[in-house]
């Protein structure tokens, strides 16, 4: 019977039925993200911790922007959760309007079948609406005058034959304005006077934050680009004492603890066997000279682990230290070295 009060009613049940499908559906997908909250969370922690990760372990962690049982929830839980119980709402109150409206359509068609003559006392004359309940809607929703009707409401101006109606803002909107005028003072007070919300000042620290890790994770995969072509010579004391210490544990057995030399040549003079450029350096160590002995250490080092052993060997030019090996190789000027 309701498919027939329906239909006499100008409403569509299937619209209805899709309307009632589309309420179950979306709740049911909600409780089951919620229900999988606690499996991602696991999964998130089992996963290493990358070096890109640690300014963010530095940094202060803000505190919960919402307390007890809502502090555990992400913005994004938070907003699915208002929009699921929104939409419950406006699901109840849209079955709660139809049958309120079904009511008064049974008493109708009871009035009409059993006592005709009482319709126009109680007001149900003309109950029976002539349009479908979207288009009722649309019409509150945008109080548009009828076409046939705008010649009341035309100003008494044009531009180029072009006339002005004075309509009325619609409804939608102005709903709209009012909401956000409610609002305003709500969403001053939680970012701005309470713990709720991030304020833009503290927004803004985070995001600094995350960029500056942003940033120093690009960086590393810049110092594992260097190669012989692009390698500049590292003057940093950190850069050089890194570059020492590999040098007393890969390269001195046979340099030497001071570079003076001992299998292979003294690499504290002017004269190199490969070139003494930055470049050159870099490639000596990298490829390694292996009709002589010495391996390639590219596959021991990274090329930044090179740059700072280069600039490291370059470093100890002139120090002349005790039982330093003869020259050997060509001189290489050091103010010829390209930048």
């Amino acid at each position: 019977m309701a498919k027939y009060l329906l239909q006499d009613a100008g409403i569509n049940w299937l619209a209805i039925l899709a309307l009632l499908t589309f309420v179950i559906v979306f709740t049911l997908a909600l409780i089951m993200v919620f229900a999988r909250r606690k499996d991602s969370y696991r999964d998130v922690a089992q996963q290493p911790l990358k070096d890109s990760y640690l300014l963010l372990l530095l940094a202060p962690a803000p505190s919960p922007p919402y307390p007890g049982p809502l502090a555990s929830m992400s913005e994004l839980e938070l907003f699915a959760a208002f929009v699921m119980v929104l939409v419950i709402l406006l699901g109840l109150w849209s079955l709660l309007d139809l049958s309120f409206k079904l009511m008064a359509l049974q008493r109708e068609r009871l009035l009409r079948k059993y006592h005709p003559e009482q319709l126009q006392e109680v007001g149900l004359e003309q109950l029976e609406p002539t349009k479908a309940w979207w288009q009722r809607l649309y019409e509150r929703m945008t109080d548009a005058v009828p076409i046939e009707e705008e010649a009341a409401i035309v100003l008494n101006h044009e531009y180029d034959g072009v006339r002005e109606l004075d309509n009325n803002l619609p409804p939608w909107w102005t709903g709209l304005f009012y909401v956000t005028i409610a609002i305003a003072p709500v969403y001053v007070y939680f970012v701005h006077f309470s713990d709720f919300a991030l304020s833009p000042a503290e927004a803004y620290d985070v995001e600094m934050t995350l960029a500056e890790a942003k940033v120093q994770a690009y960086l590393k995969t810049q110092e594992n680009s260097v190669d012989e072509n692009n390698v500049v010579l590292l003057e940093e004391a950190d850069a050089i004492d890194a570059g020492q210490m590999i040098f007393s544990a890969k390269c001195s057995p046979c340099h030497g603890k001071a570079a003076e030399g001992g299998i292979g040549p003294n690499l504290t003079d002017e004269y190199w066997l490969h070139g003494g450029s930055v470049n050159d350096v870099f490639r000596t160590i990298k490829n390694g000279v292996p009709e002589k002995g010495m391996i390639p250490w590219k596959n021991e080092l990274r090329p930044r682990d090179i740059q700072e052993v280069a600039s490291y060997i370059l470093s100890l030019q002139s120090t002349n230290p005790a039982n330093g090996k003869e020259p050997e190789g060509e001189r290489y000027i050091a103010e010829a070295t390209s930048k």
